[in-house]
C-alpha cells in the first residue's frame, strides 16, 4: 500500500519527506513564510491574501494537519452523503419556497389561475400553495424537488443507520454521534409533519387531524394540550402560523446544528472502515480529504441534486389542487401520510377501538398505547448502543466495522425492526392496499394485528440461521478453497471439484473478526465455600450476553492447525 494512501493517526502523507523550517517563526510572524520566497522574488496576491488571512485566523496550522486526513472509500459510505446532500437541497429550496408562502389561517374566496377551485372559501395558506404552484416561475418544479428532497432525506437517514447498525459503527467512541443521528432521524420526521401540514389542502388537515386525536387521547392533559396547540377548538385558526416558524426555523436549525456537529465528530473520530488487509483500529487505508475525497464529494452532491431535480420534474408529488381545501368534515379518499409516518399511522389503524368510560372520563386505549408505542420503540433504537456495551461490557474503541454476518442476534434484530415496519406501513395504508389489491380491509387489519407479533419473530429466526450459515460457507472458503467448477476424476475413479485456495488478503478478510465469550457470572461461591452476592442485573446481563453471543450464534473459526493440516497435503483437489 502506498504510504500516501495510509498512516497510523488516520492522515495522509504524500510519500516524501517533510521539509523542516517550511514555515518560520519570528518575533513578528505575520503570516507563514516558506522557502525559496525571496528567490522566487516579490510573493503574488493569492499567497499575500493566505498570508493576511492566516495572520488573523490561524488556518494554515488547521489545514495542513487535517485537509490531507485520510477517509476510505466504500460505496455504503455515499449514504450518508446522502443525506447531508438532499437536507442542503432542502435548505436551498424551503428559502425560495418561504417567499412565497403565506402562513395563515384566514379565510378568503380564491379567484386565482387555478379554475376548478375559483369560488371556493378556502384559507390564505392554500391559496398561496396554489399560487406558488400555478403563478410563480418554476414555483411547482421547486415545491416537488422539495417534497421529493425530504422523502429522500429521511430514507437517506434510514437506510444510513441501518448501515451503521448492521456493521456495528456505533461502538465506542461513536456511541454519541449514533445518538446524534437518531435525533437527526426524530426531527426530520417532526419537520416532513409540520411541512406536509402547511398547504392545509384535504390532505394535509387530515394529518394534522390525525395528529390532535392522537393528541386528545392522552389521559387528563391532553384536551388541554390540544387547546394550547390549536388556539381554542380544532381545527382553530393559529395552528398553521405556529407551524411555520417551527418548520422553517426552530427544527432545521437545530437539525443545521447537529448535522455540524456529526460531522465534526466523523472527522475527529476517523471515519469507520470495512476489514481487510493494511487495516486495523489504528491505520487507515484510503483517500486524503484534498483533493481525492473533496472532488468525489462535490460530484456526488451535484449528481444527488440532478436526481432530484429530475424527479421534481417529471414524477408528479403532492398535487394539492386535486385534494382542495381542508374542511373538518370532510376525509379524501386514500388519505395517506409521507412513507416515514406510516408506522404510527399503521400502528393506530390496525388497534382494536377500545375506550374506557369512567368516573365521567373517557380513557381510549385503541389510541394511546400505539401512540405511545412509536416514540417507544423509537427510543430503543437510540439508546441500543449503550445496551449493548452494557451486555459486552466492551470498553476498547472499534475503527473496523463487523460484517453483519458475525452478528447475528444484531442483524436479526435490525432486520426485524424492518420487517415489523414493513407490516406496519401495509397496516398504514390499509384502504389503499384494498382497492388496488381488491381484498377486504377487514381482512388486511386481521392480517397485520397478527402479523405485527409473529412476522418479527419469524424475520428474527430467519435472518440468524441465513447469517450462521453464511459463517459456516466462510469457514469452508477457508480451510477448503474456491468452487472453481473444474471436475477432475482421480486414479481409483471417484469425481472431486477442484479447489483454488484463498489469497492472504481474502483469509484476513474472512477471518479477521473476534470471537470473544460473552459475559458470565462465574463460580456462585467462593474458595472458603462462602455464597457470593449477585444482583438481579448481573444475572439479566449474564442472560442477555449468553444469548447475543454465546457459542450458539457463531461458528468457530478455522484454527491455524485446521488449516495447516488441511493445506499442507493435496487436498486442495
Amino acid at each position: 500500500m502506498d504510504d500516501g494512501a495510509r498512516t497510523v493517526d488516520g492522515t495522509a502523507r504524500t510519500g516524501g519527506s517533510v521539509h523542516e523550517g517550511s514555515v518560520h517563526e519570528g518575533s513578528a510572524r505575520t503570516g507563514p513564510v516558506r522557502e525559496g520566497t525571496a528567490r522566487r522574488g516579490e510573493p503574488g496576491k493569492g499567497e499575500k491574501f493566505a498570508d493576511w488571512t492566516d495572520g488573523r485566523l490561524g488556518l494554515y496550522a488547521l489545514a495542513k494537519s487535517n485537509m490531507r486526513k485520510v477517509f476510505p472509500d466504500h460505496w455504503s459510505f455515499m449514504l450518508g452523503e446522502v443525506c447531508l446532500y438532499s437536507f442542503l437541497v432542502l435548505i436551498l429550496t424551503g428559502i425560495y419556497l418561504t417567499l412565497f408562502f403565506e402562513p395563515s389561517g384566514a379565510e378568503v374566496v380564491y379567484h386565482g389561475s387555478y379554475g376548478p377551485l375559483n369560488g371556493i372559501v378556502m384559507t390564505k395558506a392554500y391559496e398561496s400553495t396554489l399560487h406558488i404552484s400555478f403563478d410563480v416561475r418554476g414555483g411547482l418544479l421547486i415545491r416537488q424537488i422539495h417534497h421529493w428532497a425530504a422523502l429522500v432525506f429521511v430514507a437517506g437517514m434510514l437506510v444510513h443507520m441501518m448501515r451503521v447498525f448492521f456493521t456495528g459503527a456505533f461502538r465506542k467512541p461513536r456511541e454519541l454521534n449514533w445518538v446524534f443521528g437518531w435525533t437527526l432521524l426524530f426531527l426530520a420526521i417532526l419537520t416532513g409533519l409540520t411541512g406536509y401540514s402547511l398547504p392545509d389542502d384535504l390532505l394535509s388537515g387530515t394529518g394534522i387531524r390525525f395528529a390532535d386525536g392522537a393528541i386528545l387521547s392522552i389521559p387528563i392533559v391532553g384536551t388541554y394540550i390540544s387547546f394550547f396547540l390549536f388556539g381554542g377548538e380544532f381545527p382553530g385558526h393559529d395552528i398553521i402560523p405556529r407551524l411555520f416558524p417551527v418548520h422553517v426555523l426552530l427544527l432545521p436549525g437545530i437539525m443545521l446544528g447537529l448535522v455540524v456537529v456529526h460531522l465534526i465528530l466523523v472527522f475527529y473520530h476517523k471515519h469507520t472502515q470495512y476489514p481487510g488487509p493494511g487495516r486495523d483500529q489504528k491505520s487507515v487505508v484510503g483517500m486524503p480529504f484534498l483533493p481525492v475525497y473533496m472532488a468525489k464529494a462535490g460530484g456526488f452532491f451535484f449528481l444527488t441534486f440532478g436526481v432530484l431535480a429530475l424527479l421534481g420534474g417529471i414524477a408528479s408529488i403532492n398535487p394539492v389542487w386535486a385534494f382542495g381545501p381542508y374542511r373538518p368534515d370532510l376525509v379524501t379518499t386514500g388519505a395517506q401520510p409521507d412513507w416515514y409516518l406510516g408506522f404510527s399511522e399503521g400502528l393506530i389503524r390496525v388497534m382494536p377501538g377500545w375506550e374506557i368510560n369512567a368516573w365521567g372520563h373517557t380513557l381510549v386505549p385503541g389510541v394511546l398505547i400505539p401512540f405511545s408505542l412509536f416514540p417507544l420503540i423509537l427510543l430503543a433504537i437510540g439508546v441500543y448502543p449503550f445496551f449493548e456495551a452494557w451486555i459486552t461490557g466492551d470498553k476498547r474503541e472499534h475503527h473496523i466495522l463487523d460484517r453483519p454476518r458475525n452478528a447475528p442476534v444484531r442483524t436479526g434484530l435490525g432486520v426485524a425492526w424492518l420487517s415489523l415496519y414493513g407490516v406496519l406501513l401495509i397496516g398504514g395504508g390499509n384502504d389503499i392496499v384494498a382497492t388496488h389489491l381488491h381484498l377486504s380491509i377487514n381482512l388486511i387489519t386481521w392480517f397485520v394485528r397478527i402479523a405485527v407479533f409473529v412476522v418479527p419473530v419469524l424475520a428474527f429466526v430467519v435472518t440468524k440461521r441465513v447469517c450462521l450459515g453464511l459463517q459456516r460457507r466462510d469457514r469452508d472458503k477457508v480451510l477448503h478453497g474456491r468452487e472453481t467448477g473444474v471436475i477432475r476424476r482421480l486414479p481409483h475413479g471417484e469425481y472431486v471439484e477442484v479447489h483454488e485456495p484463498l489469497t492472504q488478503d481474502r483469509l484476513f478478510t474472512l477471518t479477521q473478526h473476534e470471537q470473544n465469550p460473552p459475559y458470565e457470572l462465574g463460580p456462585l461461591q467462593d474458595a472458603n465455600g462462602v455464597r457470593r452476592q449477585v444482583t438481579v442485573s448481573q444475572r439479566v446481563r449474564a442472560r442477555l450476553a449468553r444469548a447475543m453471543f454465546g457459542p450458539d450464534t457463531h461458528i468457530p473459526k478455522p484454527t491455524r492447525e485446521e488449516y495447516r493440516e488441511l493445506t499442507s497435503g493435496d487436498h486442495h483437489h
